[in-house]
């Protein structure tokens, strides 16, 4: 506090002087009353400032209670007002909430006017898609107030119900109505199908009876156009003259078949694929492909007469037999891409190729039957080479052709194995009889001969083709059996010529009861010598005794091989006359002289 005061002192008290000194009690004392001056100046202005807001607060304060007292007066005037005012408005909320449920029951149980006159439409007004959308709200409809006839509100639901079912059949009747139309005017022979008749045809699925005649109308309309459509392109051909009218192809009657036939799966295909487009969104279970299948039945069936007239009478024409075998195999071919387009719905269209293919696969057999009568009707005698004969050539290049149209056959390859066992008996097994009496006049060698040559040509002609097997084999087994007879003639013309025949023969009929070898008739040594000499001509030129049929024979490998085991029989007959002569019970002076080579060295000479 000292401090403050010589701090407050410091501020007017500048002079330290006696005077100053004496002073300073007088300074301090006026300051002092300078400063209360001061101080209750301001405080009568504070006084006056108080004094005006009391008095305006005194102003505020009987405002208000005037104002009080109006608002409570006015309070006990509108009590009432009020009172009316509140359950106005609660009754407000409850007109407005009934309204609001009102309207929603109309939105879900209603239809509004734009969709009652898309229904309810014109004959001649289109069909759009706004219209299946209303169709749509009505089925919808039809289905949620079900829930009205499981509450207090059944009488409601039942009239909804009703006017419902009755729009519905409305609706479907014009959308039936619509689709006929539609259906009629798809007679080009190519057609679009629009997405809105898909739509008719989903929406129609609920009415079985419509969706069924429906797809009757589209049936009868595309095949008035298929049936045009196929004698157009038999008679007319297509626009322009390109492709060229089937009709012009009749001379050559595999691609006219062939054409005919090709024309029909492509209509059989774009007919199913038309039919799926329509039926895209149908969703009945399992139903789709068999209406599919039943139309496409129905469609193709108008084809049938006039596509069997023109293949008959191809095939009644008789073209021949190859002809008639690459048409059967046409057909069948084609049955089975069309049923597999279609399954086995299109029974007409199919019954009718399957008629046609085993026609002419009837004629065709027919055909080679009579071939192989005339065969043995005319059994030509072998000609003068021992070769095959002109019948036999003949029929064998019937066979080539027969079993190379087969083999170049797109038909399934368990029918074309049937086809080729059929085809093979009917050929080779009156060959066979033919060849056989041809030869049964001549001689042994002469007739093996000839057999063999024929076999061979057989066995070459059926070796190019598939499932011939167990026939080569049977071949090879009778040329087997001829070879042998030729190997042994052979054999014995080597051993007559060589001058070893009578020998051989009486070696091996010797027998110890007649006594020593060297005693019988011309087996004595120089008979034996004679002989030998013969036969070392025999060995010196082996090639000198070979039959003159053996040059006949067509297979140089054939030849060869009976060359070389004819030539072991006669290595095989000199052991056995070489054993005899060595053996000392035949009583043969000096053997060596006698038999002056061992079976080896001639074994080796021959070779």
């Amino acid at each position: 506090e000292m401090l403050e005061a010589l701090k407050a002192l410091s501020t007017f008290f500048v002079e330290n002087s006696l005077r100053t000194r004496r002073n300073l009690r007088g300074d301090i004392e006026r300051r002092s009353l300078a400063i209360n001056e001061e101080f209750v100046h301001i405080f009568k202005q504070v006084k006056e400032e108080l004094e005006s807001i009391n008095e305006d607060v005194q102003a505020m304060s009987s405002c208000c209670e005037d104002m009080s007292s109006r608002l409570k007066a006015a309070k006990e005037q509108t009590q009432d007002l009020i009172v009316k005012t509140t359950k106005l408005q609660a009754e407000n909320q409850r007109l407005e909430m009934k309204a609001q449920v009102a309207d929603t029951f109309i939105a879900k149980f209603q239809l509004t006017p734009d969709e009652m006159n898309l229904l309810r439409g014109t004959k001649d007004e289109p069909i759009t898609e706004d219209f299946f959308k209303a169709l749509g709200r009505v089925k919808q409809i039809h289905d949620d107030v079900k829930i009205l006839l499981r509450t207090n509100q059944q009488r409601a639901g039942l009239e909804i119900m009703e006017q419902m079912a009755l729009l519905q059949e409305t609706s479907y009747e014009r959308l039936y109505r619509w689709t006929q139309n539609e259906c009629r005017t798809l007679t080009q022979e190519s057609c679009d199908i629009s997405p809105v008749l898909a739509q008719a045809m989903e929406a129609l699925q609920d009415r079985p009876v419509l969706y069924k005649y429906t797809l009757d109308e589209f049936g009868t309309a595309r095949r008035s156009a298929v049936v045009r459509g196929f004698i157009d392109a038999l008679t007319r051909g297509g626009l322009g003259g390109t492709p060229r009218p089937i009709e012009m192809h009749s001379h050559d009657p595999l691609r006219y078949v062939g054409d005919m036939l090709a024309w029909l799966h492509q209509a059989t295909a774009s007919e199913k694929e038309h039919l799926e487009a329509m039926l895209k969104l149908v969703t009945i279970q399992g139903s789709v492909e068999e209406n599919i299948q039943e139309v496409v039945g129905h469609i193709t069936e108008g084809v049938c007469r006039p596509l069997k007239v023109r293949i008959e009478q191809v095939i009644v024409a008789e073209p021949g037999a190859v002809l008639l075998y690459k048409i059967s195999n046409l057909l069948k071919f084609y049955h089975h891409t069309i049923s597999g387009i279609v399954g086995n719905s299109a029974a007409t269209l199919l019954t009718t190729i399957e008629e046609m293919h085993l026609l002419s696969k009837k004629i065709f057999f027919n055909s080679l039957s009579l071939h192989a009568s005339k065969l043995m009707d005319k059994v030509e005698l072998p000609p003068p080479d021992l070769g095959p004969s002109s019948a036999l050539n003949q029929t064998l290049n019937l066979l080539r052709e027969v079993l190379a149209s087969h083999d170049s056959s797109v038909v399934p390859l368990d029918a074309r194995q049937a086809d080729f066992v059929q085809v093979l008996s009917c050929v080779l097994d009156p060959l066979l009889q033919m060849c056989t009496m041809s030869a049964s006049n001549l001689g042994t060698a002469d007739m093996a001969t000839f057999m063999v040559n024929s076999l061979y040509m057989m066995k070459t002609t059926l070796a190019l083709f598939e499932f011939t097997d167990k026939r080569l084999e049977m071949l090879q087994f009778q040329i087997e059996a001829h070879l042998d007879t030729l190997i042994n003639e052979q054999a014995s013309y080597v051993l007559t010529r060589a001058g070893l025949s009578y020998i051989y023969n009486s070696v091996q009929q010797h027998k110890l009861e007649q006594g020593p070898l060297s005693n019988l008739p011309s087996m004595d040594s120089v008979s034996l010598k004679v002989a030998m000499a013969q036969f070392d001509r025999y060995l010196s030129a082996p090639d000198s005794l070979l039959m003159s049929q053996l040059n006949f024979l067509l297979s140089a490998t054939v030849k060869e091989q009976i060359i070389k085991q004819s030539t072991e029989l006669v290595c095989r007959a000199y052991s056995e006359l070489y054993a005899a002569v060595m053996d000392p019970s035949n009583e043969y002076k000096d053997p060596e002289t006698i038999l002056h080579r061992s079976p080896h060295q001639v074994q080796a000479l021959l070779s």
